[in-house]
């Protein structure tokens, strides 16, 4: 049943970076996969996505926003999360929006596919596949934990992916367990 996958191991792995009971966003979250993950892990949660089919499936779960983010305003404006994932998404121009909704002391976990993909399936427009180090840039102002850029073979596809936390304004040097 669709929603109920596996959250990706990517987002299971640096999940720790999100401060115990910090509110995470789930950015085009389809029918929550990451929603229910951190919701059963004690974070009060919110989706976006513009499918109703979708927004219906996560209704109980927490703040559920049914929005285009791609054709409207950004509709969570001023608020920020401890957490902010996304996953298997891109639009370029909500690239500033995403991480600036990371708040102080939250991360950003963020898997999407890169350059490449189009020799082994879809997505296969540039439109939709971040570019060599497309990520790293789009987070310059956040501490990267983890970057990866490459190749996974099971399913085949190309994934550029980045783990990133917000410092605190004071925060010189933090530990942060890998």
């Amino acid at each position: 049943m669709h929603g109920t996958e596996s959250p990706s191991p990517w987002v299971q792995r640096w999940s720790h970076l999100i401060p115990a009971g910090g509110a995470v966003l789930d950015v085009a979250c389809g029918h929550g996969r990451h929603m229910r993950w951190f919701a059963g892990r004690g974070h009060p949660v919110s989706g976006v996505d513009r499918s109703p089919e979708a927004i219906e499936a996560v209704a109980g779960l927490g703040d559920a926003v049914l929005a285009d983010i791609e054709n409207g305003p950004w509709p969570l404006a001023g608020r920020t999360f401890q957490g902010v994932v996304v996953t298997n998404y891109l639009w370029r121009t909500l690239l500033p929006q995403i991480v600036s909704s990371v708040a102080p002391g939250g991360a950003l976990i963020y898997e999407t596919f890169a350059t490449g993909n189009e020799t082994v399936g879809k997505p296969s427009r540039p439109d939709f596949l971040l570019q060599p180090g497309e990520l790293l840039r789009a987070c310059q102002d956040l501490r990267v934990v983890a970057y990866e850029d490459g190749f996974i073979e099971e399913p085949a596809r190309f994934v550029q992916r980045i783990a990133a936390v917000r410092p605190h304004p004071a925060e010189r040097t933090a530990r942060y367990p890998l």
